[in-house]
This record gives C-alpha cells, structure tokens and sequence, in this order.
C-alpha cells in the first residue's frame, strides 16, 4: 500500500508505503540483487551476466505508475490523495565493490547522461512534476545494500526543500533580474575561503550557511536550471570534477566515505524557471573520523540546524588533500 497523507501543519506531503517493511535488508555476502546474474546462479534483479549501467524500476516502490486507491478515506483535516510517480533505480556498475569515487570518469560521464535521459524522459510525463535523483552512500546514512548505485523518485508534486528554494530564489529573482544562485557561486569564487575545487566549468564548496562540517555544494559556474541543457563539454567537465571531489571525501578519513548525494534541478511542471540553477549537494554525516553527526532535537523538532565546525576551516582541510585539479584525473588510469 502507498498513498499521499498531507500534513495540514506544515502543508506537505508525506509518503506512506507500508510495502517497503519488506524490502531487502543487508542480503548475505555471497547474494546481492543488483549484481549481474551469472549462469547457474541465483537471478538477481538484473538477468544479464555483464553490464554497464542499469535503470530499472524499483521493486518496493515509494510511488507507483497505478497505484492503488487510497487505504482510508479523506476528511477536511486529513486529505489523502494516490502515490502517483515512478521509482527507478540506477545501478552504476556490475563490480560489487567499487564506488563513484573509484570509477573512471569516462563511466562517470556515462552514468551523467544516463541521469540526462532519465531526467528528460521522466519530466516528460504529464504527471511528474519534479525528478529528483540522489545517492545514499554507506551504512550511516541507512543503506541496505552495499552494490554502488543510485535512485530517481519523479514526484506528482514538488518536494517542500524544492519550493523553499525555488521561493528563495523567485523573491531574488524579482528583486535584482538575476539568479541568487549564480550571484552566491560568483560571491564564493571571489573569496576563496570556501572553494574546495574548481574546473573550467564547475565548482565545488562549502556553502557559506553549511548544516554539517563537510557537506559540499557542486555547480556550474554559468546559468543551467538542468540536466537538459548539460552540453558534451560540460558532461566531461563534470564527470571529471565529481570523481576528484569524491576522492578528496575518500583521502579525509582514508575510508569509503559515507554521504547523502541529491542533485537539484528545475522541475518538470510545465512553468518556467530562468531564477533556478542546477546544483548537487552532498551531506556527509561524519564530523570526525570517529564521529557522526545525528539529527536530534533541535535538528529534527525544530528545523534548525547547528554546526559545531567553521565552512572556513573544514573547506580548508578538503581542498588541501586528495586531488588538487581536475587535471590530475585525467592522468588515473
């Protein structure tokens, strides 16, 4: 069962899919569903012996294409509505132990345009109003299967974190014809204090307002709103700045680094959005190598949040390790 329940409080919608209780839950070493099924083996979700990428349509889906009717029926003070969307999910490679950070970055110029295409094709349905495509990365952030890959949840409406953004960015947007988001990249390039990469087209950095010690917003230094107007040259570009951000995060602790990877994007609503700018942002949850940082009571009772480091100093400490250019990548072999 799965279906829409608004919170009247603070005007949103919360996602109730009870079916997801049985989903796989950290599967034997010797069994993983998203490996490639090898003959005489057990199937996986994946019936070929060798791939690249895959996308296929997540088994115990958040939302579905025909969902069922709702469980209960509405009232003034607790609308229900169906789960109308489509979850996928996107395996990034048939190795079970590798990661993004490991990858070469021509496959992760790939698994971009696979994002591209997922994107537009998704977007293009008439009852998907925002794609949002995300990693979580390690078991601290709550992953259940080891195998790298991905998901992309294309949503009947746009998230709230979304609408506070693009309200943000509308209001900036009305005020001085220009985007807030460009403006803020062009702020954090003329500091410096900040900035943890850059390449001819994209730049990574802690944001000024940072919520945990190391998360990181990555975006393109000129106006994209999205994926569909990523070009060849910014796809390499961009590959090529991810992979060194990621191995930097894998140099700090010199473990597979845990985060939270979401890429924000436009939505697919029909509207129009020249204020709003493409951007990833990664929320890593160790504050220390020993150390996670947990959402308590002020964080989650209150929205608030509070960050015991300076964007400063811990810019400082990932921009000083692991790759120094994205030039440096493409020597890997």
């Amino acid at each position: 069962m799965s279906e829409l329940r608004w919170h009247p409080f603070l005007e949103e919608w919360v996602i109730t899919a009870t079916h997801r209780q049985e989903r796989t839950f950290m599967p034997p070493a010797d069994y993983c569903p998203l490996c490639p099924t090898q003959p005489g083996g057990f199937p996986t979700e994946i019936p070929q012996s060798e791939f690249d990428i895959v996308v296929f349509e997540n088994k115990f889906p958040s939302l579905q294409q025909n969902p069922p009717e709702p469980s209960v029926a509405p009232t003034p003070f607790s609308p229900v509505a169906p789960a109308r969307g489509i979850c996928e999910v996107v395996v990034y490679s048939q190795e079970h132990r590798s990661s993004l950070a490991t990858m070469p970055w021509p496959k992760i110029e790939n698994l971009i345009r696979v994002w591209q295409d997922r994107y537009t094709d998704l977007g293009a349905k008439d009852y998907v109003q925002y794609v949002l495509i995300f990693e979580n990365k390690g078991e601290p952030v709550g992953v259940t299967l080891h195998h790298p890959h991905g998901q992309i949840y294309a949503f009947p409406y746009i998230p709230p974190k979304i609408e506070k953004e693009l309200a943000a960015s509308g209001k900036y947007y009305q005020k001085t014809g220009k985007c807030l988001f460009c403006d803020t990249v062009a702020d954090e390039l003329s500091d410096g204090r900040r900035i943890v990469l850059e390449s001819e087209k994209f730049v990574a950095f802690i944001p000024f307002f940072a919520r945990y010690p190391y998360e990181v917003y990555l975006a393109p230094k000129r106006h994209l709103a999205s994926f569909a107007e990523l070009q060849a040259d910014d796809r390499r570009d961009l590959a090529l700045i991810l992979k060194a951000l990621l191995l930097k995060y894998d140099k700090l602790f010199d473990f597979s680094f845990p985060y939270i990877m979401v890429i924000h994007q436009a939505p697919t609503d029909g509207g129009s959005y020249p204020d709003y700018h493409l951007h990833f942002e990664f929320y890593p949850p160790h504050r220390t190598a020993t150390k996670l940082k947990y959402l308590a009571g002020v964080e989650s009772g209150a929205g608030s949040y509070i960050n015991d480091t300076l964007a400063e100093e811990k810019a400082a400490e990932l921009r000083a390790i692991g790759p120094q250019s994205v030039a440096e990548i493409l020597d890997l072999k």
